[in-house]
């Protein structure tokens, strides 16, 4: 019986002598995304597949709907990062003290839906396209769209028809003939015989969908922090494209979509759009800095890219190897 009990009291002591002698605290902070379509899937996975609690962070995720009071929320201290867009650029350009570090989704992400009758690009000239209202991504997806089938502006109607699902009912009365629309509201327009026109991520259009930002005095004051964040970052990324199980179970939490079919076609949207690792395409930075200087007095189109985006942090990551030993480490 003593010999038992000294047995335990031994082993229990080696194992306390291999226990580090100092665990560091997790680091707390909160992040911000702006809305719950598919396209903010990467920090979702970040979170909810444990890469931020690997890196070494005790992250709150918060919601803030609107770009701008997303932006606003960094700008202020009450998040430490934040996946928005376009709206941080405008903040950027008005003299806020924001940069943009990796960025997730370069296309625009939803696809162009029709009435049955329009077959091909050429088909919408003299028709009326809804978007969610005049200055935002939907408004510049139909320029561009235009622009590389080489059909002039002035050949269509584009008119504010509101949120999605109010633009699917519209096209289905015929108030509209074409729209941008994403699972699930495609998965629908489907199912009613509407015509899938394009998909962006076919397209050569480039925009700044998912965006990581950082105030700069953090990024200057906390450059491992903001390291530690990107790695986490992009293997939520890199699992979230290449494992579809973890893939689905991600968006069938987020989303709250209890439909197999509807979190299936959503994850099959999505996952090939996220880039990895997560640069910004120059390209697309241009194409949203065109956008607002023609919208915004004063504000330059050209010139700004370095302005808004750092791309030092992903630099780095990639010369330490970092992207090619999470690639080699998952098997797939």
């Amino acid at each position: 019986m003593l010999r038992h009990a000294l047995r335990r009291a031994l082993t229990a002591l080696i194992l306390l002598l291999l226990l580090p002698l100092h665990v560091p605290a997790q680091e707390r902070i909160i992040a911000s995304y702006t809305g719950t379509g598919g396209f903010q899937g990467a920090i979702w996975a970040a979170q909810d597949l444990g890469y931020l609690e690997k890196h070494g962070f005790k992250a709150e995720l918060v919601m803030i709907p609107g770009g701008s009071r997303s932006a606003q929320a960094l700008l202020s201290g009450s998040t430490q990062f934040e996946q928005g867009g376009a709206p941080t650029i405008s903040a950027i350009l008005g003299g806020a003290e924001l940069v943009m570090v990796a960025g997730a989704v370069n296309k625009f992400p939803f696809s162009i839906v029709t009435h049955k009758d329009i077959r091909k690009p050429s088909d919408l000239v003299g028709k009326k396209i809804g978007v969610v209202n005049f200055g935002g991504m939907n408004e510049l997806a139909v320029i561009l769209a235009l622009k590389e089938w080489n059909i002039p502006r002035q050949a269509v109607t584009v008119m504010p028809a509101g949120p999605a699902a109010v633009r699917l009912v519209g096209l289905v009365n015929k108030a509209i003939d074409a729209t941008m629309l994403a699972p699930p509201e495609t998965i629908k327009a489907a199912e009613m015989g509407l015509n899938i026109l394009a998909d962006f991520s076919d397209m050569e259009a480039a925009y700044p969908v998912s965006v990581i930002s950082v105030r700069r005095a953090f990024l200057k004051g906390n450059r491992e922090t903001v390291k530690r964040f990107i790695r986490a970052y992009s293997e939520g990324i890199y699992e979230l494209k290449t494992n579809r199980e973890k893939g689905l179970r991600v968006y069938a939490s987020r989303l709250r979509q209890q439909e197999p079919k509807i979190v299936q076609e959503t994850y099959s949207f999505f996952a090939p759009k996220f880039s990895f690792p997560p640069r910004l395409d120059p390209e697309g930075l241009r194409n949203a800095l065109r956008f607002i200087a023609e919208r915004t007095p004063g504000a330059a189109a050209e010139g700004n890219v370095e302005r808004i985006y750092d791309p030092s942090i992903v630099n780095e990551l990639e010369k330490e190897g970092f992207f090619s030993k999470v690639a080699r480490s998952s098997g797939r």
